[in-house]
């Protein structure tokens, strides 16, 4: 038990430190370049300090997972809609829950470690995550969803990253145990799914419903059976739901 202090098989999206080549929109060019390394710059003045999450979100171009319409809003540190009442990740939120995801693998083990994303949604978190992790899968229940990832994410080529359209709720049993598990969605708990799929040692990071609120929480798998919780601040992301649509 936690103490304080999945679905259909995954399909690859393209053919690893693996290296993302953005087919940059016309009229965005250089400047999408520069806007990003600003937004980096940013991520370090509020305290992201691992090279690694830096240099990803450095690499995967944001302005190409929001609609064009927005582009020209992809690297301030907001979160923006993406269409079936879902939003993408402040660039902040995605930096400092991957940093914490990402701790407890040492750097020279991170191309060999897997991660788990519970929460597709436009891709954009994934691709980030496939730049830090040697083996990333990502479930998203939204058909819709996950049809959008699939179209953002075949440019970038990631073969270390495959998606799967199902109940992130129930993990990826089939690929367990991860080293890192991110859920974009705040549930009222963190199912026991997520949980007995995590590596020894692992982090899953996760939202959870608390006090009328939400608040992220940090669990780490210190042995088979003993787990340790620490809450961290309030957070706010769309609702862990059952089922797909």
């Amino acid at each position: 038990m936690v103490t304080r202090r999945t679905p259909p098989d995954p399909v690859s999206v393209g053919a690893a430190r693996h290296t993302v080549r953005p087919s940059v929109p016309e009229g965005l060019g250089l400047a999408s370049d520069s806007a990003r390394r600003r937004m980096v710059e940013g991520l370090r003045a509020i305290g992201i300090r691992d090279a690694d999450v830096l240099a990803a979100m450095e690499q995967v171009p944001r302005h190409q997972f929001v609609e064009p319409g927005l582009a020209s809003r992809a690297y301030e540190d907001v979160a923006l809609p993406i269409g079936h009442g879902q939003t993408i990740s402040r660039p902040s939120t995605v930096a400092r829950m991957l940093e914490m995801a990402v701790a407890s693998v040492p750097r020279g083990q991170r191309r060999t470690a897997k991660a788990l994303e519970v929460g597709t949604g436009c891709g954009y978190q994934a691709a980030v995550l496939a730049a830090l992790f040697g083996e990333v899968v990502s479930i998203e229940r939204v058909r819709g969803l996950h049809e959008t990832a699939r179209t953002n994410l075949r440019p970038l080529r990631l073969p270390n990253l495959r998606l799967a359209f199902g109940d992130g709720r129930l993990g990826a049993p089939s690929s367990a145990p991860f080293d890192a598990i991110v859920v974009a969605a705040a549930g009222d708990a963190i199912p026991d799914d997520l949980l007995t799929q995590m590596q020894v040692p692992g982090r899953l990071l996760a939202p959870v419903v608390r006090q009328g609120g939400q608040a992220l929480h940090l669990v780490e798998r210190v042995s088979r059976d003993s787990w340790q919780l620490t809450v961290l601040d309030s957070v706010r992301f769309v609702p862990l739901r059952a089922g797909t649509v």
